[in-house]
């Protein structure tokens, strides 16, 4: 027989209608006196018939209700709400049960049954759901106890033992009287939820423990599952921000060395040649770099650890720094790029300028890296408190599905082979940075037509009174004779937004008719721009019209990075200057103003600097002022520490090298075989043997080596959060992140030499 079949049987037999009792009446009810019965025998009126029939009925559904809901939460493991339906079926059974009974006084005696009724109904129910059900006393001996809990210790003596004799370990929880408690028997350990409630006992009048608690081992096994689960993903998580910073550190580190030798070679004689090699290995140099700094971005925003760091700093430099960067894979393709910033677009704003660099080198390059013709276009603007920036290409566009996934970790759309060239990780960590800024990376993309990227990260204005590009080319007409493309486009709007005027012209037939309607006006050309790819057509078909012929504009020479030779400008062909595509607006600027002769000395790194009128056309380096510090150089790997003593000694400085900690130490103290070393300043790696770096700073600043004072500089490549200013905290003067700029460390020297030298 089922369970619920055998607890509706128990139920029914426990309310099967008892004897009938009759009793003397109280006063003021509504009795009947049986004629055969004693004067002093009163019997209560009885119920009508139908009455008590519809009671009983409703009664028995009740019964029959709660079972069948008890036996369902069993089985469907719903036991809290089971045993709530199930409650409440039994109390309204019990109500109508009672109701039926005459509403004569009740004794005592028929109070203690209906006690003694209601616990074993409350008890069947318990026994079928497996719950422990007890009555202990305060002193902790129990005093009933119902079959489960016998069943469970395989104990059948258990009236007068105490919990903890029968072998119960409680665990206290966070809730008063709640527990934990472990059941230990012949089928093994269950854990129990108990619940304690201390009433008094109407029988006796004592105060009594009333216990109930429900099996509860399968939940409290998922939770231990779950706990050990987050705490390996804890300890994985650790382990991946300790691998990355590993990997970081061990990567950059060569680096230092390929970035800092590259630098050194550029200040060396190069053939034309050799300096596009040497441009192309900068530039991958530095892609590593960027990707090393992607992984460990996306690291720290998983972590919850990212951090912004604005500070007032110049966009429109910036904007022409990443385009300059991108524009040789975007030539090598046969694709244009170019951009142009508003004059709306203050100089000054105060932004992370590092974090935006790396947005727009990873959407820039998204939009070159899947652009076949045509090309990309950057457009900058300030809306309402934010710089925007919206990033065109003609590529092949995206589908619906495609823009859904596009910002995800690790997706990339395009063929195979595109998708081989990237990770997948460089347009999700952008759109994470602008969002910690509480901007957002969007997209605009239709299949066929190509996509717009707009890139919107807030920014403080710095008001510059007096100030304004828009007047800044005046009286300026210019004729363009170039491709339409991003490049021209571009350089037309320029032009136009800062005061000026700029025609373009694309084709032979369009700058005939052009020239013509300005020579119908009259109107003086001021500059002439020739695009190389179009120069051939110039010379042949429109420079010998007079209105070019008599123009007395000047003539410029417009031409990729790549194109540009050691030739002399012009080459014969009577033009004034030369400009670097894809354009620079101060050069711009310079070159229409007749203020710059030449081209820009500039690589795809380094920033343009504009050769002017009185300087000859291969500039030398700009010297260094020689301070004359006596440096000490702590760097464990060779060729870092190669690069950089070069690069101190050229500046003009002394320098003694030492490889370890314990060197560094014993240089400090003078007890060296190379002879005392009074430093003036320490340039020291973070990771080198012998020692924890920032301790050993900290002992240096605090001159625990008998030293004299000396500041200190920090090479490193942990690029941790916080760090740099741990070390700075603890003494450092400055902390510089591997590959360390040149120029940068440099200046740190000259500013803190001068300190110690003057």
């Amino acid at each position: 027989m089922s369970e619920p079949v055998k607890l509706q049987n128990r139920l029914q037999a426990e309310f099967a209608e008892p004897p009938r009792r009759s009793t003397r009446a109280r006063s003021g009810e509504d009795v009947t006196v049986s004629p055969d019965a004693e004067a002093d025998i009163v019997v209560p009126r009885p119920e009508p018939e139908s009455h008590a029939t519809i009671r009983s009925v409703i009664a028995g559904v009740g019964l029959l209700s709660a079972a069948l809901v008890l036996a369902t939460g069993m089985m469907t493991g719903f036991y809290i709400a089971a045993v709530a339906l199930g409650f409440a079926g039994i109390a309204g059974a019990v109500f109508l049960y009672r109701t039926r009974r005459p509403a004569a006084a009740e004794t005592d005696h028929d109070q203690s049954w209906e006690r003694s009724e209601t616990s074993q109904i409350l008890s069947a129910i318990h026994d079928v759901l497996g719950d422990i059900v007890m009555m202990r006393a305060l002193d902790g001996r129990i005093l009933r106890a119902n079959a489960v809990l016998s069943d469970l210790t395989g104990l059948t003596d258990i009236q007068g033992k105490t919990c903890e004799a029968i072998g119960l370990t409680f665990r206290s929880q966070a809730i008063a009287h709640r527990y934990d408690v472990d059941v230990n028997g012949p089928a093994g350990r269950r854990i129990y939820s108990w619940h304690d409630v201390t009433v008094r006992d109407p029988s006796s009048g004592d105060l009594v423990v009333h216990s109930i608690a429900r099996d509860v081992t399968e939940e409290r096994r998922a939770e231990g599952e779950r706990e050990r689960a987050r705490q390996r993903a804890e300890e994985a998580s650790a382990a991946k921000s300790r691998l990355l910073a590993t990997v970081s550190h061990e990567i950059r580190t060569p680096l230092s060395g390929i970035l800092g030798m590259s630098h050194l070679i550029g200040q060396t004689r190069l053939t034309a040649e050799q300096k596009n090699y040497l441009a192309g290995i900068r530039q991958s140099g530095h892609a590593l770099v960027q990707l090393v700094d992607d992984l460990l971005d996306f690291s720290t925003i998983e972590a919850g650890r990212f951090q912004l760091r604005p500070s007032e700093e110049p966009v429109r430099p910036m904007l022409e720094s990443v385009v300059e960067m991108l524009s040789h894979r975007a030539h090598e393709k046969g694709i244009e790029i170019g951009s142009f910033v508003s004059p709306e677009v203050p100089g000054l704003l105060t932004y992370d300028a590092p974090r935006l660099r790396q947005v727009l080198y990873n959407v820039v390059g998204n939009a070159v890296k899947f652009t076949h013709t045509g090309g990309v276009s950057l457009e900058t603007t300030l809306e309402r408190g934010a710089v925007v920036i919206r990033v065109t290409d003609t590529g092949p566009g995206m589908n619906a599905e495609e823009q859904a996934r596009i910002f995800e970790e690790f997706e990339q759309t395009g063929s195979v082979a595109q998708r081989s060239g990237g990770t997948g990780l460089g347009l999700a960590i952008s759109a994470r940075i602008l969002n910690e800024a509480g901007g957002a990376l969007t997209l605009e993309s239709t299949p066929g037509k190509g996509s717009t990227f707009t890139i919107r990260m807030p920014v403080d204005v710095k008001k510059m009174p007096g100030v304004s590009r828009k007047g800044v080319l005046k009286g300026s007409l210019v004729f363009l004779f170039a491709p339409a493309g991003p490049a021209s486009k571009a350089l037309v709007r320029t032009v136009d937004a800062l005061g000026g005027t700029c025609h373009l012209a694309s084709s032979i037939d369009e700058a005939f008719d052009l020239l013509q309607g300005l020579a119908g006006r009259k109107a003086a050309l001021t500059d002439i721009i020739v695009d190389n790819r179009l120069a051939g057509a110039f010379r042949r078909e429109l420079a010998d019209l007079n209105v070019i012929k008599d123009s007395r504009a000047r003539r410029i020479y417009l031409v990729n990075p790549e194109e540009r030779t050691g030739r002399a400008i012009g080459n014969g062909e009577g033009y004034d200057s030369w400009l670097i595509r894809p354009l620079r607006e101060r050069s711009l600027v310079e070159v229409l103003r007749g203020r710059m002769k030449g081209i820009e000395v500039r690589d795809a790194i380094n920033d343009n600097r504009p050769i002017l009128k009185d300087l000859p056309l291969e500039a030398a380096p700009t010297p260094v002022p020689v301070t004359g510090a006596r440096i000490l150089l702590a760097e464990d790997d060779p060729v870092n520490a190669m690069l950089v003593r070069s690069v101190l000694e050229r500046a003009g400085h002394q320098v003694r090298h030492v490889p370890d900690y314990p060197a560094l130490v014993s240089a400090l103290a003078g007890a060296t075989d190379a002879g005392p070393f009074a430093a003036d300043l320490i340039v020291t790696d973070l990771g080198m043997p012998g020692g924890d770096g920032k301790e050993m700073i900290a002992r240096i600043v605090q001159r625990d080596y008998g030293n004299a004072r000396v500041p200190v500089i920090v090479l490193t490549a942990d690029s941790r959060a916080g760090l740099a200013e741990e070390l700075l905290a603890v003494g450092a003067e400055a902390v510089l992140a591997k590959p360390a700029d040149p120029v940068q460390l440099i200046a740190e020297i000259a500013r803190l030499g001068r300190s110690v030298t003057v």
